[in-house]
């Protein structure tokens, strides 16, 4: 069975992004850059692949599948892009996008806890869970794994990593690893 690793980046006060989706408030750096090219190059939009050095047909390492809502997907959607992730097989959560002329990008407009029921019973790698913050509140129950890049700046308001119902669920810490911007990343697994 595939696991839902919901990969994301928050403030210290857990938001993914700014009340506009702002994201540039995040301290990078080129250590950790390098290091998010290397493990996960799957997690870099294909139009931004060759910007970091990266090649377009980079294998994926960990991840075949991604999941987004439609807050995630509209930033290179409204620029144009309607395949922002060409080298994954892409899902967008959606009642209002309707359909995306793309062969490997499937708007759902249904129960995404299904389709991820149905996702994990395929063969393929792990799928990602992108964002945003309300899909990953319908999904709690789903996800099987964390990656959680978190950022040393606190935000005070913006796009919550998850929101919904209130579900206490555990985790436990597996791995962590600190960059030279003072952001850490940590590794989670269900517990």
């Amino acid at each position: 069975m595939r696991n839902l690793v919901y990969y994301v980046g928050v403030s210290l006060d857990g938001y993914i992004a700014g009340p506009g989706g702002e994201v540039d408030f995040y301290p990078l750096s080129d250590d950790m850059t390098a290091w998010m090219t290397e493990q996960y190059p799957e997690s870099l939009p294909t139009h931004i692949r060759e910007q970091v050095g990266l090649a377009v047909d980079t294998p994926n390492r960990e991840w075949d599948t991604v999941l987004m809502g439609r807050g995630t997907y509209d930033p290179a959607y409204l620029h144009g892009i309607t395949n922002p992730y060409a080298h994954l097989k892409q899902y967008v959560v959606s009642t209002t996008l309707g359909s995306v002329d793309e062969p490997n990008v499937t708007v759902v407009d249904s129960d995404p806890v299904e389709l991820v029921r149905r996702l994990k019973q395929e063969e393929g790698k792990k799928i990602w869970l992108c964002g945003g913050g309300t899909l990953a509140g319908q999904l709690i129950d789903e996800i099987d794994e964390l990656i959680i890049k978190s950022y040393p700046v606190l935000a005070g308001t913006g796009i919550p990593a998850l929101t919904g119902a209130f579900t206490p669920t555990r985790f436990r810490p597996t791995r962590r690893r600190e960059f030279d911007n003072g952001a850490q990343v940590t590794w989670f697994s269900r517990a």
